[in-house]
């Protein structure tokens, strides 16, 4: 089973939760097991730990992964730094994005590959592949 970091925007009221569901369960269906911060580590928002912490159970959660799969359909500076952590590890990394986002250039530079994505429930067969 392949290991996958989900690195995507964080969002304190977890606006997002429903995409990051959608994502994680997209990956599960492709022989994926997922690691997202804000829903494996935080729980939610039920754990709460300081930058550092939460930064060094980031790196530790990348470093464990095969892969790691960056959704780009928001920008956040966490992300690049989950980006540039893992291009420097050597993890492969994917970038997906809801079709009209919009994705630099050195994202471009550094991902195995780019997905464009219509709704989140797209994903599982735009995933078969990747593992």
């Amino acid at each position: 089973m392949t290991r996958v970091f989900l690195s995507i925007k964080y969002h304190a009221d977890h606006a997002n939760r429903a995409r990051i569901e959608a994502i994680c369960a997209a990956l599960a269906q492709n022989a994926c097991a997922t690691i997202c911060i804000a829903r494996d580590v935080e729980e939610w928002g039920r754990a709460h730990f300081d930058s550092r912490e939460l930064m060094a159970r980031t790196f530790a959660a990348i470093d464990a992964s095969d892969l790691v799969v960056i959704d780009l359909t928001e920008k956040g500076v966490g992300v690049g730094i989950e980006a540039g952590y893992a291009r420097a590890k050597q993890i492969p990394i994917i970038v997906i994005a809801q079709r009209g986002a919009d994705i630099s250039t050195t994202l471009h530079g550094i991902a195995r590959n780019v997905i464009f994505y219509n709704e989140p429930g797209d994903l599982a067969h735009l995933f078969a592949n990747i593992s």
